[in-house]
C-alpha cells in the first residue's frame, strides 16, 4: 500500500508539472509576442520607474514621458493604452517593485516572472499536499485545472499572482501553526498590496480565536507601516497623488473604461474578464446608481451571515477551510476583481477535498461547484467562452432572453456566488454539529 501510494504522488506531482508547464510556456510565449508584455508588470514598473526618478506615477502626462523616454508610443489598443497611462496601484506596490525599477524592463520582466512563478508554484504545493492525503483523485483535477490555467497572471506579471500567491502561503503557516513568521509576513504583504483581496480572508483570522487574532493583529500593523512608509514617500514626490488616483479609478472604472463591468465594456469581453456581481446585474440594467447598490446588498447579506456563523461558533481548524473558502469567494464579487484574482479558489481544494473524503451528496456539490469555480474563471476556457459568445448580449432583449446571456456569458461570478453560500452552509452545519457533539476543534489534515 505504502508503495503504491507513493506511485500515486509522484504521478500527481508530474501531471500537475506538465500543467504548470503549459502555464509557464504559453504565458512566456504570449508575454514575448507583445511589446510591452500583456498589461501587466509594465505598467508597475514604468509607474514606480517614474516615482523613482521624481516624478508623479499618478498624473497621466507625467507618466507617458517616462514611456517616451524608454522608447514606446501610445498603442493603437485602447485597452493597452489605458493600462499602462492611467496608474491606479496603491503607494504600497512601489515599495515592491521599486528594487526592479533600476534594471532594464527586460531583466525586471525576468526576475519577477521568476518570483512570481515560484511562490504561486509553491503556494499550489501546498494546499495540494494537505487535499491529497484526503481525495488525492479531487486533489489532483481541481490543481491541474488550476495550473494549466495561469498564462495570463505569467504572462502580464499582475501583482494579483504574488498577492493570491503570499495570501494562500500565509493561510497554510497559520492554520498549520508552522514558519508562524513567515505566515504573517506573507499575510500583511499581501495585504498592503491588494487589501480588496486579501481584506476578508484577514478578517476570518482576526476572529478565529486568541491566537490567530494576535497573528492578524501583527500582521495589520506591519501593514499599516508599509503604507505610511508608502505614503510619506509618494506624498514627499507628489504630492497630489490622492486626488489624482481617484480621478484615474473614476476613469479607468466609467463608461468606456477596461474596469468598466457594464455588458458591452473591454473588462467583460476579454479573457481575464472582470468577474464581480456587477457584471451580471449590469445586463439587466446597466446603470451603476443600480447595479452597484443591489450587488453591495447581495453581497453585505452574506457577510453578515458569514460574520454572524464565524462568531457564534469555537473556531476548528479543519472549519477554518470552508470560512475562508466561503469568503475567498464572496470578496471577488463585492467590487473590481478579474479572473486572475479568482485564484484565490486555491482554498477550496482543501475543503472540496475534506467534504469528497466523507461521500455523501454534500461531496459531489462541493466537487461540482469547485470545479466549475476554477474552470469559469480558467483561462482557457474564457478565452473560448469570449470568441463564442462575444455577440450574444442585447439590450433590447426580454427578461429571458437576458437571463439566459447573464448565465451563458457570465458564469464566474454565479459560481462565485453559489460557492460562497455553500461554502458558508457547510462551514454552520459542521460548526453546529460539533457544538452539539460537544467535539473540540478539528485538528489539521496532515
Amino acid at each position: 500500500m505504502g508503495q503504491a501510494t507513493k506511485w500515486i504522488d509522484r504521478s500527481s506531482f508530474l501531471l500537475l508539472a506538465v500543467a504548470a508547464g503549459i502555464s509557464i510556456c504559453w504565458g512566456i510565449a504570449l508575454e514575448r509576442g507583445a511589446r510591452l508584455g500583456v498589461m501587466g508588470f509594465p505598467g508597475i514598473y514604468f509607474g514606480t520607474r517614474c516615482l523613482v526618478q521624481g516624478g508623479d506615477p499618478y498624473d497621466l502626462n507625467q507618466l507617458r514621458s517616462i514611456y517616451s523616454t524608454a522608447g514606446f508610443t501610445d498603442s493603437s489598443s485602447a485597452a493597452l493604452r489605458q493600462s499602462v497611462s492611467l496608474y491606479v496601484n496603491l503607494p504600497t506596490t512601489f515599495l515592491f517593485v521599486a528594487p526592479f525599477a533600476w534594471l532594464p524592463l527586460a531583466a525586471a520582466q525576468t526576475i519577477w516572472l521568476i518570483l512570481l512563478v515560484s511562490s504561486f508554484l509553491l503556494a499550489a504545493f501546498l494546499v495540494w499536499r494537505i487535499a491529497a492525503v484526503q481525495a488525492p483523485s479531487v486533489a489532483l483535477l481541481l490543481m491541474f485545472i488550476v495550473l494549466a490555467n495561469c498564462e495570463i497572471i505569467f504572462s502580464g506579471g499582475n501583482t494579483a499572482g504574488l498577492v493570491v500567491s503570499l495570501c494562500v502561503i500565509a493561510v497554510w503557516c497559520l492554520l498549520r501553526d508552522r514558519f508562524i513568521a513567515a505566515g504573517v509576513v506573507c499575510l500583511a504583504v499581501s495585504f498592503a498590496i491588494k487589501p480588496h483581496d486579501v481584506g476578508l480572508v484577514w478578517l476570518y483570522f482576526l476572529l478565529a480565536g486568541r491566537i490567530q487574532r494576535m497573528r492578524a493583529l501583527k500582521a495589520l500593523a506591519l501593514s499599516v507601516v508599509l503604507a505610511l512608509a508608502a505614503a510619506l514617500w509618494v506624498t514627499h514626490v507628489a504630492p497630489h497623488w490622492l486626488p489624482e488616483l481617484r480621478s484615474n479609478l473614476a476613469e479607468i472604472s466609467g463608461h468606456g473604461g477596461i474596469n468598466e463591468p457594464g455588458p458591452t465594456s473591454i473588462g467583460v469581453n476579454s479573457p481575464d474578464m472582470i468577474i464581480d456581481l456587477q457584471t451580471v446585474v449590469s445586463i439587466f440594467v446597466n446603470e451603476p446608481n443600480v447595479y452597484n447598490p443591489i450587488t453591495y446588498s447581495v453581497c453585505g447579506l452574506l457577510l453578515f451571515g458569514w460574520l454572524v456563523a464565524v462568531l457564534r461558533f469555537s473556531p476548528s481548524r479543519q472549519n477554518a477551510w470552508f470560512a475562508l473558502v466561503s469568503v475567498a469567494a464572496l470578496s471577488m464579487l463585492v467590487t473590481y476583481h478579474r479572473s486572475y484574482d479568482a485564484k484565490l479558489l486555491l482554498l477550496a481544494v482543501p475543503a472540496c477535498a475534506m467534504l469528497w473524503a466523507e461521500g455523501g451528496p454534500t461531496a459531489w456539490i462541493a466537487l461540482l461547484l469547485s470545479t466549475a469555480g476554477v474552470l469559469s474563471t480558467s483561462d482557457i476556457p474564457l478565452a473560448i467562452l469570449m470568441r463564442v459568445t462575444r455577440n450574444l448580449y442585447s439590450p433590447d432583449a426580454n427578461l429571458a432572453g437576458k437571463s439566459f446571456v447573464s448565465a451563458v456569458t457570465r458564469p464566474a461570478p454565479l459560481c462565485l456566488l453559489a460557492i460562497a453560500i455553500f461554502f458558508l452552509l457547510v462551514y454552520v452545519r459542521r460548526s453546529r454539529q460539533n457544538a452539539e457533539n460537544g467535539n473540540l476543534p478539528g485538528t489539521m489534515l496532515s
